[in-house]
């Protein structure tokens, strides 16, 4: 496998040189922050995350106020004890996206929220606990106890949270394999993601660098060479 300093010199040439590389990495939020993360924000970024899935993101933020007004500010124990009928309600909402099982998604993933919390505090506390040589492990998690938060879905929602994690962009997988890397050009079964993890581990262990940067340089080492406002209109994905 290729060393990351290798990634790393390709992605400082594309950008402008190390300091004009370090601007666009922003760091992760931190455990201390991740643990003040209240239960509705991480409610209410699931709810982003699915509902962005298949969508113009756009066309979601242009209506976010209608949607925390919709899911009363997503707090968990308020939308538990709401009836189907508050539910049925909502298809017909204009405030918000009316795609009927993703509305249902947020009653599943309230309670999902609520689970974790009972089990260890909070959602947040739980994340910041969770280590990033494990995404893989917590990625299986969201998929299996969460509602519509498998694939890419999950990962985007870890990035949005602040958690310090990878994402299989097409940039990312195209650099991964680039380096070495026997995966496929969709990173979509268990094995090929085991791999990316062991390679991100290795990768982290050499640099010392989070898994977010490393991250966000392989996006920046290959493929289309975005401005800096590009980058920073993609917000936090890995292109």
């Amino acid at each position: 496998m290729t060393s990351f300093k290798v990634i790393r010199a390709r992605a400082e040439k594309r950008k402008g040189g190390p300091k004009a590389l370090e601007k666009l990495l922003h760091p992760p939020a931190g455990a201390k922050a991740l643990a003040k993360l209240g239960d509705d924000r991480v409610l209410a970024e699931m709810t982003r995350r699915v509902f962005c899935a298949g969508f113009a993101w756009s066309v979601i933020d242009a209506k976010w106020d209608g949607f925390e007004a919709a899911f009363l500010g997503f707090a968990p124990a308020k939308l538990a004890f709401k009836p189907d009928e508050f539910w049925e309600k909502l298809t017909s909402d204009a405030r918000i996206v009316r795609n009927g099982a993703k509305i249902m998604s947020v009653r599943d993933n309230g309670r999902f929220v609520q689970e974790i919390a009972k089990e260890h505090g909070s959602f947040g506390k739980f994340l910041a606990a969770w280590p990033s040589s494990d995404e893989i492990g917590l990625l299986d998690l969201l998929a299996k106890r969460g509602s519509r938060l498998g694939g890419n879905t999950g990962q985007m929602l870890l990035r949005f949270l602040g958690w310090d994690g990878f994402v299989t962009s097409r940039d990312v997988v195209a650099c991964l394999r680039d380096a070495g890397l026997d995966i496929a050009e969709e990173v979509k079964s268990k094995r090929d993601l085991a791999k990316v993890q062991a390679q991100f581990n290795a990768w982290a262990e050499e640099t010392g660098l989070p898994y977010l940067h490393l991250s966000r340089i392989c996006a920046m080492s290959i493929g289309e060479n975005y401005s800096p406002q590009q980058i920073e209109d993609r917000t936090r994905s890995d292109y």
